[in-house]
């Protein structure tokens, strides 16, 4: 067995390369998408702006990443709403993967955590688009056929 890289408190680390979902790549294949650090964690202005822009790029799995990062930092009345753009990225992200149950679950469970911030949206998001849109893409999943392209979700408000 191969033996995990680890930090200085010897948390078990993940240094394999990743695609643009966030999939693993082979050990020593060259290239692969920047990962974004643990650390991250932006104010919710400049969250939304990094997702938005990581959505625009394919990169709905780097943009649960930074919704995850301002989750934790999120006052406690704002943590379902963070918790909930974290969870709708993820399950794009499962969707994209071919993955339709873990994105019926993320896809769900995000749109219910953000429902509750649909009146009063704040930091300019588009809540009740984004319930539109989670809407849309858990009615298309279960249809016969072939799923076309999922639409890129709009953040804020136009």
């Amino acid at each position: 067995m191969t033996e995990r890289d680890r930090d200085a408190a010897g948390k078990p680390l993940n240094s394999r390369p990743r695609d643009g979902l966030g999939r693993p790549l082979p050990r020593d294949a060259a290239g692969g998408v920047p990962r974004i650090p643990d650390d991250v964690r932006l104010p919710p202005d400049e969250s939304i702006t990094e997702a938005q822009r990581l959505l625009d790029h394919g990169m709905p799995f780097h943009a649960h990443e930074i919704f995850e990062g301002t989750w934790k930092d999120a006052p406690a009345e704002e943590r379902d709403l963070w918790q909930g753009l974290a969870q709708l990225a993820v399950g794009l992200t499962h969707l994209l993967r071919g993955n339709n149950t873990g994105a019926v679950s993320l896809l769900g469970q995000g749109h219910d955590r953000i429902r509750h911030y649909e009146v009063e949206s704040p930091h300019g998001l588009d809540v009740p688009g984004l319930l539109m849109w989670s809407e849309h893409l858990l009615a298309e999943i279960d249809r016969p056929g072939d799923f076309p392209a999922p639409p890129i979700p709009r953040l804020r408000i136009p």
